[in-house]
């Protein structure tokens, strides 16, 4: 697994998402690493600006492909405030934007360009699992 822990993230979003995009993991394909860009950049603003007061606080990432029929992971974790994304109900988007409430639309366009999307709670970190097959 390409993988490291950026300390403290404040102000570091850009520098985290070019990390993780240029990891030798990522394809060299266009249309895949629109949609890869897109998740990473919502997962990686989420963390920096909420889960720690005032940004001073760590995020490591991480890429990994595995198997046969390659599948990439991309990980994120961090030791802020426990956090679940996916426990909030997806946007209505037949509503216009005045219409619906804020918030949840990043994660939201995450599921939909990821394959899967998972989360946990492990040893005091919150773990967000993102993978798309490459097939």
């Amino acid at each position: 697994m390409t993988k490291k822990r950026f300390n403290p993230i404040k102000d570091k979003s850009s520098e985290i998402i070019e990390f993780l995009m240029s990891s030798p993991d990522i394809p060299d394909d266009d249309a895949l690493q629109f949609k890869l860009r897109l998740s990473i950049e919502e997962a990686v603003d989420n963390v920096v600006r909420y889960a720690y007061d005032g940004g001073i606080g760590w995020l490591e990432v991480g890429t990994n492909i595995d198997g046969a029929n390659p599948v990439l992971t991309i990980e994120l974790r961090d030791a802020g405030i426990k956090f679940n994304p996916l426990d909030h109900e997806d946007p209505d988007i037949s509503l216009n934007a005045e219409e619906r409430q804020i918030g949840g639309l990043g994660i939201f366009l995450c599921k939909k360009m990821m394959d899967s999307i998972s989360y946990r709670y492990e040893d005091g970190n919150n773990v967000l699992t993102m993978t798309k097959k490459l097939n």
